[in-house]
């Protein structure tokens, strides 16, 4: 069998290769159908992670290299941020009382009454998607003069396994974000059209409306 001369390229190139495409349109960052809706999804296998950082850097190098800015924002940084917030008291009286509760689904429900709202909060709860609009706003302001070239990057989800809804935080951040292109980089497995399964392991979510790439 003759083999490509080149090779092919992965699913994961594909869907940033399409992604720089349609950021760099001519008339303006197109990453969406609709016009004051910015954001985009690019799913990935979690086993792809270093994979994922590799394009992510060659995106960024690429872009800056034509004048863009490029906010890398870390889900896991903004969770801790918010966990240390709390004070260690707070965070040693979750653990102890996660200790002793003996049942594991039990244990894992607290947390999740717990760390849920830390995660999915909205403006009124402060969660991290509160943290995110705050920095891609922030961002946005101090270069005003690069409105159409700005670009916001999310990545780092698989750290909050099994406390994210990506759905959550895209709706939260919709309208507070400067008009700036966000793309959610996902961690799991696209099922059927438009459906997500956070790390390949929940079932899948489509509560979605960005455009989900390749």
């Amino acid at each position: 069998m003759t083999m490509p001369l080149f090779g092919t390229k992965s699913q994961l190139q594909e869907a940033f290769a399409a992604l720089r495409n349609d950021l760099v349109h001519e008339d303006g960052p197109r990453i969406s159908t609709m016009r004051n809706y910015r954001f985009a999804i690019v799913p990935y296998a979690p086993t792809d992670e270093f994979r994922l950082r590799a394009e992510v850097q060659k995106l960024t190098n690429d872009l800056v290299a034509h004048g863009w800015v490029v906010l890398s924002i870390s889900l896991q940084k903004l969770v801790l941020d918010q966990v240390r917030a709390k004070g260690p008291e707070w965070l040693e009286r979750v653990i102890s009382m996660e200790k002793r509760v003996g049942d594991r689904e039990r244990a894992l429900q607290y947390l999740r009454d717990k760390l849920t709202p830390l995660v999915e909060g909205d403006d009124a709860v402060g969660g991290i998607a509160h943290d995110c609009a705050k920095l891609i706003r922030e961002f946005s302001e101090k270069h005003p003069d690069k409105s159409e070239r700005t670009l916001a990057l999310i990545g780092r989800g698989g750290s909050l396994y099994p406390f994210f809804r990506s759905s959550a935080l895209l709706k939260h951040l919709d309208g507070k974000t400067n008009q700036v292109p966000v793309v959610l980089l996902y961690p799991g497995e696209r099922r059927a059209s438009s459906g997500l399964s956070f790390m390949g392991m929940l079932d899948p979510d489509s509560d979605y409306r960005p455009r989900i790439y390749p």
